[in-house]
């Protein structure tokens, strides 16, 4: 006959504990993965609508001027469903007209927060992501680095520093960083 030896419940209590304890990292660990993942949705993403500015004012170009305000938030709410129909590829230089006027507008309140927090870096990563991005004429890292003194690498830090800022302007409550 086998011999059966019983757990005592401090041996349960201990079992427990640490089966409790490893869930629960388990957990935390998935938990800090995900949040890592939207991290990088939103700069990645920042960093694409930074990049392809030039081109959607080109793809906008013949589009009235301004949108209104209500015509402004359709187009940018279209952006979000998945309509791949005709009246979509009609609307698609008005939705690019729109994000135009988004990040023309998150630039401006971008500029404001760098002049008014009194930090001369605040100012120069402004400078640095309208000079790459945003200007009619692009400048490349190397220009940016000798027009401000700088090595090149800070150049790409302070892109780093700037794309994280815009993230919250452009993505809201989304681009927030949460620990």
């Amino acid at each position: 006959m086998a011999h059966r030896q019983l757990l005592s419940p401090k041996m349960l209590e201990d079992i427990t504990r640490i089966a409790v304890e490893a869930a629960m990292d388990f957990q935390e660990k998935e938990k800090q993965k995900q949040q890592k993942a939207k991290k990088d949705w939103r700069l990645r993403n920042t960093k694409l609508l930074l990049k392809h500015y030039r081109s959607f004012v080109k793809h906008s170009e013949g589009v009235k001027e301004k949108l209104s305000a209500l015509e402004s938030a359709e187009a940018i709410e279209d952006l979000y469903t998945d309509e791949l129909a005709i009246e979509s590829i009609k609307r698609s230089k008005q939705r690019t007209l729109a994000m135009v006027q988004f990040i023309q507008r998150m630039m401006k309140v971008y500029k404001m927060m760098c002049e008014t927090s009194g930090q001369t870096e605040d100012m120069r990563r402004y400078q640095i992501i309208h000079e790459l991005y945003i200007a009619e004429e692009k400048r490349t890292v190397e220009e940016l680095a000798e027009f401000h003194k700088i090595e090149p690498r800070t150049v790409y830090n302070d892109v780093k520093n700037a794309t994280k800022t815009l993230s919250v302007l452009i993505f809201g409550v989304d681009g927030v960083e949460l620990y």
